[in-house]
């Protein structure tokens, strides 16, 4: 596996994700919110533990798959999830059951992670990008009437790389001590998170 740093994979992470932001600008101007609104989406990934058990999962996946996967899998999810909130911003269409579709990728990716499971880069990027995309959606769905677009998209993704980044470094660390049968039960915990989370 390449060995990259947390810190290198949030920066590019951050970086590249943030060039697809500007259309974000357009979706809602706000009224004064530009701190506001980039308070309120680095909290939001924070706010609930659907989003940041779904987020920190992704690096421990792809920490779990190696290779190009480490960067690929979190850049994806990032890139996507950007695209869903600018939707969410716009009211674009409606995703039906949005909460159990977010639930349901907390509770497959904990499968994932607990069964260790090594599947072809294409659908698996294919896999993180749908969950992405319910994420972002609910992200800029429930945006601030309030907060600049942009900047409350910019606070969503730093949030978003950030648990991409402790799911990373939790993975290496894990690997460094030969200790992955502890991120394999911490995929059996997330996976039961999510049934609750499904069913509440």
């Amino acid at each position: 596996m390449n060995d990259v740093k947390p810190s290198a994979l949030l920066g590019r992470t951050a970086f590249i994700a943030a060039l697809m932001l500007p259309a974000m600008a357009s979706a809602h101007p706000g009224l004064h919110g530009h701190t506001h609104g980039f308070a309120n989406g680095l909290a939001h990934p924070f706010s609930g533990l659907d989003h940041f058990l779904a987020m920190t999962a992704v690096g421990l996946w792809a920490v779990q798959r190696g290779g190009k996967a480490i960067w690929m899998m979190p850049l994806a999810f990032i890139s996507v999830m950007a695209l869903g909130g600018m939707l969410g911003m716009a009211g674009f269409g409606q995703f039906p059951m949005i909460d159990q579709a977010i639930a349901a990728s907390v509770l497959i990716m904990g499968i994932f992670i607990a069964t260790a499971t090594r599947m072809p880069a294409a659908p698996g990027i294919f896999i993180i990008g749908l969950f992405a995309m319910f994420h972002g959606y609910a992200h800029g769905a429930e945006m601030p009437a309030t907060a600049s677009g942009l900047m409350y998209g910019l606070g969503f993704v730093l949030a978003t790389a950030i648990l991409h980044a402790l799911g990373i470094s939790i993975g290496v660390a894990a690997q460094r001590m030969n200790a992955m049968k502890m991120v394999r039960a911490a995929g059996y915990i997330i996976a039961v998170c999510g049934i609750g989370l499904f069913f509440s």
